[in-house]
């Protein structure tokens, strides 16, 4: 049995599922690829912070979907240089103007067209990151509060791909996160907007099909 197959989840969530920087270490010192996904929306340096901190080179990944506020651009450019990230951005196979020349802008939620266009501007950029980065170890910023589909996730899990699927901040309230900015000094982006989820409390799909 190799060791990840011997990974006790239950034991490990149980021991670390509530020690952010504890799992976090866990997770980088079981020696394998890792990569952190972000989309830089609010709060989103607490958990690059973390995980640059224990493995600096880690490949963070972000699907640039190409509708984001220009705050939040400017939010991504800035966390990237003060952590001096390894970024890796994924975008859509068309651009935003390709596609809204085409097709019109963002379909909304409603639309029959909007499981095709999450499609093309999150999953499919999100699986070539995973065919790209080849990784065993997924680190995401998620938070059991964000939706109930994540009020009931482990901070650790097998996903359906076959990856270790780590959530660190799964059980951090925003006051938590806000003071851990503040401490270590980084900065946050409320500006943001996500078109395949259009509101809170609502899956883009990406986190229940991996």
């Amino acid at each position: 049995m190799s060791k990840l197959q011997a990974l006790d989840l239950a034991k490990i969530n149980q021991d670390l599922g509530r020690d952010a920087q504890g799992l976090i270490d866990w997770a980088i010192g079981l020696g394998q690829t890792a990569i952190v996904t972000t989309n830089f929306r609010p709060f989103e340096a607490v958990i690059l912070h973390m995980v640059s901190r224990a493995q600096p080179d880690v490949q963070v990944v972000w699907m640039d979907n190409g509708y984001n506020t220009e705050a939040t651009y400017r939010y991504a450019d800035e966390v990237t240089k003060q952590l001096d990230l390894n970024l890796r951005i994924y975008l859509p196979l068309r651009s935003r103007a390709h596609r809204e020349a085409v097709e019109g802008p963002a379909p909304a939620l409603d639309d029959p067209r909007h499981a095709a266009f999450t499609q093309e501007v999150k999953l499919e950029p999100f699986a070539r990151a995973l065919r790209e980065t080849a990784p065993t170890v997924w680190f995401t910023a998620l938070r059991a509060t964000d939706s109930a589909v994540r009020a009931q996730m482990e901070p650790v899990s097998i996903n359906p791909d076959g990856l270790i699927k780590v959530a660190p901040l799964l059980h951090w309230s925003s006051k938590e996160l806000h003071e851990y900015c503040q401490q270590h000094g980084l900065p946050n982006n409320f500006d943001y907007a996500d078109p395949t989820k259009g509101q809170e409390q609502r899956e883009c799909g990406l986190h229940l099909s991996h």
